[in-house]
């Protein structure tokens, strides 16, 4: 089989998970020979979906029933399960884009990648419509990205189960440092993946989560440089390191962290960074300074856009503030 699609469920139960697995059904020019299913549930107590309901479509699907872990470890589960030269991870209340995506993705499979990213389109709610959010060249989510199964099982590439937030952003950026071939890292522009709306998902609904979860955020980071270290890619540490001492210190200059309402997350937030910096700071400090600044300025302008204002310290001064901060 040359792809399996990788689907993790807890209560949703058959009208959720149905339009993916019909958009999957949809796909156009391709061999449902070569296209599995494999949905595995994270410890509910009994199965919500029924076999009859399962064995109706033209691919194989295979359920498993696993001991409540969280998303992480499901994902690793699903991962043993899985057989297939290539996977992709999809939730289990999304869909496919386009029904001609996964013919282009099969054709790309044919020529090989260890990691494929695509473009792929977020449903979002604003006064009440949808609209649809165009993500390019992203690390952040899971969605619309393929991989090869066995340069993830030789590389050790897996989710970290100690974390439930941003835990996509460890994998991603694990599957797309490690390879040894720098061409087999490969990005395309045809849409594949709908993120799509749920009001029932924490994440989307809420206009404070990031604020609420960046400290987890940079739980993940800080796993992420510590298995760079571990695995002897110092250079990749040193990259992560000096990007995260700038992202966070240009975050705290935009206008969702300097609002008077969030000051309660933003003082958790730092507290976070100053157990980060006392972890990393002396890795930081030795790096060459023109790195910093080409980092920072990229950093910087990146952070434009989500309403960067002018910094009323520098990045200096607002360490030594850090570093004085009660734990």
């Amino acid at each position: 089989m040359k792809l399996q699609i990788l689907v993790t469920q807890y209560k949703e139960k058959k009208d959720v998970i149905k339009p993916l697995l019909d958009s999957i059904a949809l796909q156009q020019g391709v061999d449902f020979n070569e296209i599995g299913v494999v949905i595995v549930n994270d410890g509910w107590e009994k199965s919500c979906l029924s076999m009859k309901f399962l064995k109706s479509y033209p691919f194989k699907v295979e359920y498993y029933m696993e001991e409540h872990k969280g998303v992480s470890a499901t994902r690793n589960k699903a991962l043993e399960h899985a057989t297939a030269d290539y996977v992709m991870f999809c939730d289990c209340d999304d869909m496919f884009f386009s029904m001609v995506g996964l013919n282009v993705m099969m054709n790309e499979m044919d020529t090989g990648f260890d990691s494929l990213t695509t473009k792929f389109y977020e449903e979002v709610k604003r006064d009440g419509k949808k609209w649809f959010v165009e993500h390019k060249q992203d690390r952040t989510f899971v969605h619309g990205k393929f991989y090869r199964r066995q340069y993830l099982i030789d590389k050790n590439i897996k989710f970290n189960e100690n974390l439930t937030v941003h835990e996509d952003s460890y994998f991603n950026c694990m599957a797309t440092t490690l390879s040894d071939d720098p061409n087999a890292i490969k990005y395309s522009d045809v849409p594949v993946y709908l993120w799509k709306w749920r009001d029932e998902s924490v994440c989307r609904h809420d206009p404070l989560y990031m604020q609420k979860t960046y400290k987890f955020y940079l739980d993940s980071i800080t796993s992420l440089i510590e298995q760079m270290i571990e695995r002897g890619k110092e250079d990749v540490a040193n990259t992560l390191t000096c990007t995260q001492m700038f992202d966070t210190y240009y975050l705290m200059n935009t206008n969702a962290w300097l609002t008077q309402d969030n000051q309660e997350y933003r003082l958790e937030t730092e507290k976070r960074f100053k157990k980060f910096y006392e972890q990393f700071g002396e890795r930081f400090n030795k790096i060459d300074v023109t790195v910093k600044v080409n980092v920072s300025n990229q950093v910087r302008a990146g952070k434009i856009k989500s309403g960067l204002g002018l910094e009323k310290v520098t990045f200096d001064q607002w360490i030594y503030y850090i570093m004085k901060l009660e734990d």
